[in-house]
């Protein structure tokens, strides 16, 4: 009984650690984009799909080629996961009720067993279903792309022009951002896997994690990169750490 109470401890303790985490970096990319890694990526997009559709005869390969190259990471991760989830299924349709092992702490029921397995199998499939969704994006994106915006008529090309190219950005950015939470998916299956082990190595690994997300998420200059200083004239209230429009 005091085994299984690490798991009704340790366990919600790690995922609500995740959660928290996820919910305050939410909010610090929709109020204060700059200051985090996904939201200037995204004002970055903006501005490169802007700078390619200026001259779709000059930078028409350029997009294209890039995102032919965006799409390979989403394909190759979506593979993987449909590997993974398929010998999830294999390793739950088999016997292993009576195995045990040593260093498992916690419940080794094969309840909480067929539970864990589920869980991790749910974090591949929404990785595999938000890499397909990523795929759908930036292929559509690299058509959009190289829409002859000058071949527009003249009396359709002021209006024509602004929406497009707020549109293409915007279907560029969705598909980054189902990249970013198929990673993300991705990544939580390891915290998951490891509570196979117990809740001891899962809850310390939730731990880890979070630090090297944090790591990776905020950024820790202050003011632009060098080159974007064209970006306050599309987004002038994201100077100050304003709102981020997606």
């Amino acid at each position: 009984m005091e085994k299984q109470m690490l798991d009704f401890t340790l366990v919600p303790g790690g995922l609500l650690l995740m959660l928290g985490y996820h919910i305050w970096l939410l909010f610090r990319i929709l109020k204060h984009p700059n200051k985090t890694v996904i939201g200037l990526n995204s004002l970055c997009r903006r501005y490169w799909v802007r700078a390619m559709m200026e001259d779709v005869s000059k930078n028409g390969v350029l997009s294209v080629q890039t995102m032919r190259n965006s799409i390979m990471a989403p394909s190759v991760l979506a593979s993987a996961c449909i590997m993974l989830c398929s010998a999830i299924a294999v390793f739950m349709s088999g016997k292993y009720g009576d195995r045990s092992l040593g260093i498992v702490f916690g419940d080794k029921t094969p309840l909480s067993i067929s539970i864990k397995c589920f869980a991790i199998l749910v974090c591949f499939l929404t990785s595999f279903f938000m890499n397909v969704q990523s795929i759908r994006y930036f292929s559509l994106a690299s058509i959009l792309i190289n829409v002859p915006l000058k071949k527009i008529p003249p009396h359709h090309h002021h209006s024509h022009n602004h929406l497009t190219v707020e549109y293409v950005g915007s279907v560029v950015n969705t598909g980054s951002y189902c990249w970013s939470l198929a990673q993300r998916a991705f990544y939580f299956s390891f915290p998951l896997f490891l509570w196979i082990f117990g809740p001891i190595p899962m809850f310390f690994s939730c731990i880890f994690l979070l630090l090297m997300l944090y790591l990776v998420d905020i950024r820790f200059q202050s003011g632009w990169p060098l080159g974007l200083s064209g970006l306050d004239e599309i987004h002038p209230a994201t100077e100050d750490g304003g709102a981020l429009t997606v």
